[in-house]
């Protein structure tokens, strides 16, 4: 599926039926018959649409010469729907190639960010400006980074809570995921501060001073997704190993109290095992021996057990 727009003079975004100059054309989920065409129609290379389609491709920036094509891919987080656990996403990559006649997007899945586009909701976007219109995807995606990022630190602090009432396993999964989903998004979010790198540096893409400083505004935002995602990672590390320790030292407590519990028991067991011999014994010509042999082995079993109470084994 792919559509095309085009911002009118008012500079709200209208859907066309055939390309034109300057146009905005979005791929969503290409087939292979689609890509082809598509590579066919607009002058572009093939592996700058099938690049984009991976989920394990790696963020970058390259150049064509012989087209003059510019790609731009970058990863953007999403909600894991399959993750049984609530707290957990996953980041894809988001294609953006530069032609001199066409800005093209192409991904996977019809995401919120091209949707916002679509919907007008971005002041300022006009499809014409080519090199502005990928700096305001890579500005959503980083405040995505970081809005994901907050959420995600709302739900170890209500898990955390959930901890302290209950440590389940369910508990420890949900941490698991979000500890996941960090290392997911600290990964993109390096990968990508690599992309708006060179493109501060190596000017791949012609920029005016707007879009120089839209620019720094991506790469400040990158880095403090990275600084907040790292910061979360730690935390999240030392939390795990903290609950670790205290799940470790809670079978402790257990294994003491059972043991000592075990040793009270066992003093009434060996005394009635004597007296069970088929022998003659102490007290055994005493109608009330019985009770005597129950006092007796109780005593014992309550001093010893006043003497672990007084060392603290239980």
């Amino acid at each position: 599926m792919h559509q095309i727009f085009k911002s009118n003079e008012a500079g709200k975004l209208e859907e066309l039926e055939k390309p034109e100059r300057n146009c905005w054309i979005n791929i969503v989920a290409p087939s292979s018959e689609e890509i082809n065409q598509i590579a066919d129609q607009y002058g572009i290379p093939l592996e700058f649409l099938e690049d984009p389609l991976d989920k394990d491709e790696s963020a970058r920036i390259e150049r064509d010469d012989d087209t003059e094509a510019v790609l731009i891919i970058c990863d953007f987080p999403i909600v894991d729907e399959d993750d049984i656990h609530y707290a957990s996403f996953e980041t894809i990559p988001l294609g953006m190639i530069m032609t001199k006649d066409y800005f093209i997007t192409i991904c996977t899945i019809d995401s919120s960010i091209i949707q916002s586009f679509i919907k007008n909701r971005i002041k300022g976007f006009f499809t014409h400006m080519k090199t502005r219109f990928a700096l305001q995807i890579l500005y959503m995606i980083s405040t995505q980074f970081l809005r994901h990022l907050k959420r995600m630190s709302r739900q170890t602090d209500d898990i955390e809570k959930e901890l302290h009432e209950s440590m389940k396993n369910k508990q420890l999964y949900d941490l698991m995921g979000i500890e996941k989903s960090l290392v997911y998004f600290l990964t993109a979010l390096k990968s990508n501060k690599l992309v708006l790198d060179k493109m501060m540096r190596q000017h791949i893409v012609k920029m005016y001073e707007e879009d120089q400083d839209l620019l720094e505004d991506v790469i400040i935002e990158n880095r403090q997704g990275i600084e907040m995602a790292e910061v979360h990672s730690n935390i999240l590390s030392g939390m795990m190993d903290a609950y670790a320790s205290i799940i470790s030292n809670n079978m402790n407590i257990v294994m003491k109290f059972l043991t000592s519990f075990t040793i009270i028991l066992t003093i009434p067991t060996m005394v009635f095992s004597f007296y069970g011999m088929n022998v003659r014994l102490p007290l055994s010509d005493i109608p009330i021996a019985w009770v005597l042999v129950i006092c007796i082995s109780f005593g014992i079993a309550g001093i010893l057990g006043f003497v672990f109470w007084k060392r603290k084994f239980f």
